[in-house]
């Protein structure tokens, strides 16, 4: 039997390395793009035009990175975005988490068919609805303005099906114990429920953190003055031609430039992230 025993745990071993293996090979294939743009916004432009091969030798420079913050108005395009970003991150886990809770642990009538409209919108394109927003936008004066940029993101039927889900997997033995103890629905919900949802609340405000960070559509369309761009809009809009004049250095100094903070936001909450993916949290 210890022979069996010897032999099961080499086969294990073995097959943990073939899988650890495989997984650092498909790392490297991840990273390799992103190494590549990382490599090119540290070269100067005009060694790439003149040998893309220069890219795997010295010498590398920070000159791109410091022409991006020459830019008179970058540190006010960064502002936006975080104004935006945050907001509609933070106003989204709200009403999200309100309604998750409403569809989830309370009764009320045509409960599950207002669930249903709500999951409806996850199968609206933002194209079908723009010229109609835009106009509403438009008609409001909304146009150019914080509220403007972040009040259409806050329809997130997305981050209601999260949240919905979540609170249900929760055990209601919690609510009627919370209840025998004179407690209301609202400290319920904030006391005992919510706290429990903060691993599905990371996953839920870093991908709409990183959806609106990223966002070009919506705030090239509301955002027309210069003092309102969006970092997205604004290091675009500080493109000309590229290929010729600025060069691929620049531009992938850019993509790196904007990238950064939301790799940075992801790397403090992953542990969140795979805790709500995994269901770890509840039990």
């Amino acid at each position: 039997m210890s022979a069996v025993s010897g032999g099961s745990m080499v086969g294990r071993s073995t097959g943990d390395r073939v899988i650890l293996i495989l997984a650092v090979v498909c790392a490297a294939i991840m990273m390799a793009p992103v190494l590549w743009v990382i490599a090119l916004s540290l070269k100067d432009n005009k060694e790439l035009m003149a040998d893309m091969n220069s890219v795997f030798h010295a010498p590398y420079t920070i000159n791109n990175y410091i022409n991006i913050l020459a830019t008179s108005s970058v540190f006010r395009w960064i502002l936006n975005s975080v104004i935006v970003a945050g907001g509609l991150t933070i106003f989204t886990l709200i009403l999200s988490s309100l309604a998750g809770y409403g569809f989830a642990r309370l009764n009320f009538p045509f409960r599950n068919t207002l669930f249903i409209i709500v999951l409806l919108g996850l199968a609206i394109p933002e194209q079908a609805v723009l010229i109609a927003r835009h106009q509403i936008f438009s008609w409001l004066k909304f146009h150019n303005t914080y509220h403007g940029l972040i009040l259409p993101g806050l329809s997130a039927p997305f981050g209601v099906f999260l949240m919905t889900q979540y609170f249900r997997a929760i055990p209601k033995e919690l609510d009627e114990a919370a209840l025998l103890d004179n407690a209301s629905r609202f400290k319920i919900f904030w006391k005992v429920l919510l706290p429990l949802t903060v691993p599905a609340q990371a996953t839920l405000g870093i991908f709409t953190f990183l959806g609106a960070w990223n966002d070009y559509f919506w705030p090239l369309i509301s955002g027309t003055k210069k003092e309102m761009y969006t970092l997205t809009i604004g290091i675009a809009s500080s493109q000309t031609n590229f290929a010729q004049s600025e060069g691929l250095g620049f531009l992938m100094s850019q993509a790196v430039f904007a990238g950064a903070p939301v790799l940075i936001l992801y790397l403090f909450f992953q542990k969140y992230i795979v805790t709500a993916v995994s269901g770890a949290a509840v039990r």
